[in-house]
């Protein structure tokens, strides 16, 4: 089974310009997949006013998060486990949040995640990483 792969550099153009700063094609198409996994309302920034900004569009969002072999609820899910061992919790509140309100997860599962990570993180981590989950759970369920 094999999958199909998009080339590095795209045919007949750079991946950056002069200043090493990702291509504006390169930044457009992480900013359509970053609007995918947070949403329409989420913060963005007009590209070329934030070289970091616009280097996680360009790298993070339109070569890693846009590959073909694993989906946005796949690569959100380890997103999850990273952030929870990293404790990092307000950043896997707003996953569970999103995973909610697109339907990636329900209610019991975002529960699940939480039981799941918390042998991974430690009990003294897992009221914070409870918190997080009933947080955006409630607020899932006040939205809805």
């Amino acid at each position: 089974m094999g999958v199909s792969r998009r080339p590095a550099v795209p045919e007949g153009g750079d991946v950056a310009d002069e200043t090493g700063a990702p291509d504006a094609e390169r930044v457009a198409r992480g900013a359509e997949v970053y609007r995918r996994v947070y949403g329409d309302d989420a913060v963005t920034m007009e590209p070329g006013t934030s070289d970091f900004f616009d280097l996680m569009m360009g790298q993070l969002f339109a070569e890693v998060w846009a590959r073909p072999a694993l989906g946005i609820s796949e690569r959100r899910l380890l997103v999850m486990g990273v952030l929870a061992a990293q404790h990092h919790f307000d950043t896997l509140g707003t996953q569970f949040a999103r995973a909610l309100a697109t339907g990636e997860l329900t209610a019991e599962q975002v529960r699940e995640v939480v039981i799941h990570l918390v042998p991974y993180v430690g009990y003294p981590s897992s009221s914070d990483l409870f918190r997080v989950g009933e947080t955006a759970i409630a607020a899932h369920g006040a939205s809805s």
